[in-house]
C-alpha cells in the first residue's frame, strides 16, 4: 500500500455561509508534488436518519432543495453541531424534520461523499421504537412526513421519486441490516 502523501500546505480561498474551499499541496511519495481544491466541510460531520416506524416501514420528508430547483423525498439529516454527541444529533433532527424522537438508534456506518473533493462524512443512524415529540428546526415551511414500506423501495428509486444518494445507500444498508436481524 502506498505511503500517505505529506500535506505541505492547507489555505482557506474562498467561503461562504455554507462552503469554505481549501487549497490543499501534497508531496507524495515518489517526490511528485500536486495542488488541489477541496470543500473543508464540518469537522463534527453529519447525520442521516432512517426513521423506522415498524421494521417493514420508513418515514421520508419531502423538503424543497434549491440546488435541484425542485421539491424532493429523502431522509432527515443534518449536522451534528459542536459539542453534540452524534446520537443526540440525530435524535434532535428526527424530532425537528419528522415530529418523532427514537428510543433506540444504532449507527449503521459513516459514509463518504465525492471524497477527491469534500472531507465530510455522515453518520447513517437507524432510529427504532419511534414517540411523538416534535422539537422547532430550521425548515422555512412544514416538511410532509411520508411512509414508505420497504418492499416498494426499487419502485421508488427506479422511478425517480427518491434520488438523493445518500438515502437511497441508507435505505439498501438499512433493509440488509433489518434481514441480519431476524
Amino acid at each position: 500500500m502506498p505511503q500517505k502523501p505529506k500535506i505541505l500546505a492547507t489555505q482557506v480561498v474562498a467561503s461562504s455561509e455554507l462552503f469554505c474551499i481549501e487549497t490543499v499541496d501534497l508531496r507524495f511519495s515518489n517526490g511528485e508534488e500536486r495542488r488541489f481544491e477541496r470543500l473543508a466541510g464540518g469537522y463534527n460531520g453529519a447525520v442521516l436518519v432512517v426513521p423506522l416506524l415498524n421494521d417493514d416501514t420508513v418515514l421520508l420528508i419531502k423538503e424543497y432543495c434549491v440546488g435541484m430547483e425542485d421539491y424532493e423525498y429523502y431522509l432527515p439529516k443534518g449536522k451534528v453541531d459542536a459539542g453534540e454527541a452524534m446520537l443526540a444529533a440525530a435524535n434532535r433532527e428526527l424530532k425537528e424534520e419528522v415530529g418523532y424522537g427514537a428510543r433506540q438508534l444504532h449507527e449503521l456506518v459513516a459514509i463518504s461523499q465525492a471524497p477527491a473533493y469534500m472531507r465530510h462524512r455522515t453518520h447513517l443512524v437507524i432510529a427504532r421504537d419511534l414517540y411523538e415529540e416534535k422539537l422547532q428546526g430550521d425548515e422555512p415551511e412544514p416538511l410532509e412526513v411520508l411512509p414508505l414500506p420497504l418492499a416498494e423501495l426499487e419502485n421508488w428509486v427506479m422511478n425517480g421519486k427518491i434520488t438523493e444518494a445518500r438515502s437511497i445507500a441508507a435505505l439498501y444498508l438499512t433493509r440488509a441490516w433489518l434481514d441480519k436481524q431476524r
